[in-house]
């Protein structure tokens, strides 16, 4: 099959020694700890060597885990489930396919980075068109979609953005979806439905098809832009804030998706605050948190949001956040400026640039090296005293557990839903403190699963418990998801595992 393999994309693009396939693992997995390597990597450049490819995996019978760029840390990288599964890594394919100026959609190839599609917009002199982007910039467009990503412009409301695949499946198969179905449609990635079933969420978090291009939509630069920070002075607040934001988003104030962020998770925007909690050894008290909180002026929460559009409306809704805010008593609405659409270059700070679509790495400034984290974020309704219950239980599980200081965000990614993203930090360095860090998470999962509460993406070494708490009827979505794989990939060669969806041959006993 390697042989194959190299002569099906050149034997430059294919990895199999250690330290070769050692830059496409988790890099928050202890390195010494294999259960989750690959016995090689591809790279295709094509849509028809991906083809290729997935036949060659059926012919063989050998599975293949599949990542864009594989920058998922938190989750597990780009590690496949199974080991000793090929790799497919898609970053060869990093072509920008389409940009559509006058509907204000770009069509993208799995390989391109946020960064390139910024990139490709500035070049072609379509500047003013934004694309929604996450906090780093180095991940795949394609990729961090499929995984249900959080950006932050108003099209990430709902993962909005994504329109129209062309997916190769199981059998080597290409399908496209929606309005793509008919050769030659113009409508395929600006209409969401189609004809019958809607397949693009089939692609979304499961292990189906290998997705080789994607419509994204992109919103044109407004008028006016203004970066706001909202703080909450203390904790107990919280379910006011939480509130509050409720109804403004409810109302159409605050369109994108704002970020609530405790103390701790403030401190990767304010260096002042990330030297103390570093230099502090073990969990550092509540109070001190406060006193830190009142000295930094963060508050012991604080959220980022943005408005966008003209100029008197981005005005009129900033008075309606003021107002609202007075609710959250000592809380603040900080506005430093309102850009007009020709600042842009002006804009200079790494939440405004976000928020003004902007890709960056800035972020990986404020991370140590050798800190690693796991991500586990249940989603909850977006009420004060639900936000209050979950976020209680998974900080007294991380406190208590880890000797750590709890981190969490608030993202409402709607006007009715949050995800609480949260987990344990540690060492990647301390073979023990990773282990440790990991049974914290799954204690997360179960703790949250009790109380009715899952989460809406899961690590790999994690993904069948996660899986086992949606258990209504019986399991029955699982099993209803089993038979898709089963009709869809009878040999189970894609992704094996993928968020407890495993083939028949390889599924654990009921």
């Amino acid at each position: 099959m390697l042989a194959e393999l190299r002569e099906a994309v050149g034997e430059e693009w294919v990895f199999v020694e250690e330290n070769e396939r050692d830059q496409f693992r988790d890099p928050y997995w202890h390195h010494n700890d294999r259960r989750y390597d690959s016995q090689a990597v591809v790279q295709p450049r094509t849509t028809e060597e991906v083809q290729r490819i997935v036949a060659l995996a059926n012919t063989y019978g050998v599975p293949i885990w599949t990542s864009s760029q594989g920058r998922n840390n938190g989750y597990g990288g780009p590690s496949p489930r199974v080991k000793g599964s090929i790799l497919l890594n898609l970053r060869r394919m990093s072509r920008v396919l389409e940009i559509n100026r006058e509907l204000a959609y770009a069509v993208v190839e799995p390989g391109v980075r946020w960064l390139d599609l910024h990139q490709a917009l500035e070049e072609s002199g379509n500047g003013d068109l934004m694309v929604s982007v996450p906090d780093l910039g180095w991940g795949s467009v394609i990729g961090n979609s499929l995984d249900n990503g959080f950006t932050y412009l108003p099209q990430a409301a709902d993962f909005g953005a994504p329109c129209g695949m062309e997916v190769v499946l199981a059998d080597g198969e290409l399908l496209r979806t929606g309005m793509g179905a008919i050769p030659d449609n113009k409508s395929w990635h600006l209409y969401k439905r189609g004809l019958g079933p809607v397949l693009d969420p089939l692609f979304m978090q499961s292990n189906f098809g290998v997705v080789t291009r994607m419509g994204v939509w992109l919103m044109r630069r407004p008028e006016a832009y203004a970066p706001l920070f909202l703080t909450v002075p203390r904790d107990e607040q919280l379910e006011t804030a939480i509130d509050t934001l409720r109804d403004l988003r409810m109302d159409g104030v605050i369109r994108g998706l704002p970020v609530i962020q405790n103390t701790l998770t403030l401190a990767s925007h304010f260096p002042e605050i990330l030297g103390k909690f570093q230099g502090a050894a073990g969990t550092m008290p509540d109070g001190d948190i406060q006193k830190l909180a009142d000295e930094t002026g963060v508050g012991r929460w604080g959220m980022r949001t943005a408005l966008w559009g003209d100029r008197p409306v981005v005005e009129h809704q900033l008075r309606r956040i003021r107002e609202a805010w007075a609710a959250v008593t000592g809380g603040e609405v900080r506005s430093e400026r309102i850009y007009a659409r020709d600042e842009w270059g002006e804009i200079t700070e790494f939440v405004e640039k976000v928020q003004a679509g902007i890709p960056s790495l800035d972020m990986l400034e404020a991370i140590p090296e050798n800190m690693g984290h796991i991500g586990f974020s249940p989603v909850v309704p977006l009420v004060g005293n639900d936000v209050r219950e979950v976020v209680d239980l998974l900080e007294e599980i991380v406190t208590t557990r880890s000797g750590t200081n709890f981190a969490a965000g608030i993202i409402p990614i709607n006007e009715r839903a949050c995800v609480i993203v949260s987990g344990v930090n540690f060492d990647v360095t301390d073979e023990e403190e990773v282990q440790r860090a990991y049974q914290i998470a799954k204690e997360m999962v179960l703790e949250a699963g009790k109380r009715g509460y899952g989460e809406y993406r899961a690590h790999i070494d994690f993904m069948d418990l996660a899986a086992e708490q949606y258990s209504f009827n019986g399991h029955a979505y699982r099993r209803f998801v089993q038979g898709i794989k089963d009709a869809v990939d009878p040999k189970g060669i894609l992704s094996p595992g993928r968020h407890g969806i495993w083939p028949s041959s390889m599924r654990p006993a009921e």
